[in-house]
């Protein structure tokens, strides 16, 4: 890798944000999911959500999961299995809704650690989301429309998500653990070895000081002694 990429990969890393996520309540629309996904790598969010109905379960992780190289995309069928992990890593889920009890979107706490739940256009977050959420927010609009495209929406909202915590000072420094910045830094410049390693579930090699494979030639004969003793077991 050159010195460029190498110095662009570590800046990307520095301020990925592990306690920040969205989740999608049941947006099947792929090219809607790849939007938000493209938000979310905008503002340093590692890890995505997406919840899908059962029938489209299968397809949906075939079509949409791979293409996304920068933003882990993991797919549920229960809205309850997202939630879950959020609250796992104790963060907050905030709901866009639009309801009686619904407050401003730039209201909240964004540098607390942040689960934003997103819903389809049309019928927008599930009752279940709600009731789930700890809090809901909308969007203050002033035309005849409704509301805004759900990939348009988290934008506008996740804007001032990293508004928030820019001024907090979250993107200064590094905030991923060592064993998880060696893997992504792996995983997004070597995303060959890494497929080759996944199939053949193999540790990935060491890097050296240029970001490249330490010793390739030693690697790869390694591997292939490694693979002949498993053909022969």
């Amino acid at each position: 890798m050159t010195p460029e990429r190498i110095g662009r990969l570590r800046a990307v890393l520095d301020r990925r944000q592990p306690d920040l996520t969205v989740i999608t309540d049941f947006v099947n629309k792929q090219r809607n999911v790849s939007a938000l996904v493209r938000n979310c790598d905008a503002v340093g969010i590692m890890t995505a959500h997406t919840v899908v109905e059962k029938d489209n379960y299968k397809a949906f992780r075939g079509t949409a999961m791979g293409s996304h190289h920068w933003v882990e995309v993991v797919c549920h069928e229960t809205l309850d299995a997202a939630l879950d992990i959020a609250r796992e890593q104790d963060m907050q889920v905030i709901a866009a809704h639009l309801g009686t009890d619904s407050i401003d979107y730039r209201e909240p706490d964004y540098t607390r650690p942040t689960a934003l739940l997103m819903g389809a256009e049309k019928r927008g977050v599930s009752a279940h989301g709600v009731a789930s959420a700890d809090c809901c927010i909308t969007i203050p609009m002033v035309g005849m429309v409704a509301s805004f495209n759900v990939s348009v929406a988290a934008g506008i909202i996740l804007a001032e998500v990293q508004r928030q915590r820019e001024a907090a000072g979250l993107y200064r420094h590094r905030r991923i653990d060592d064993a998880t910045y060696r893997r992504l830094f792996f995983e997004w410049g070597h995303p060959s070895v890494r497929e080759f390693c996944i199939e053949r579930d193999l540790e990935y090699p060491e890097l050296d000081a240029s970001g490249e494979i330490d010793s390739p030639s030693l690697w790869y004969e390694g591997v292939r002694q490694q693979l002949a003793k498993r053909d022969l077991s």
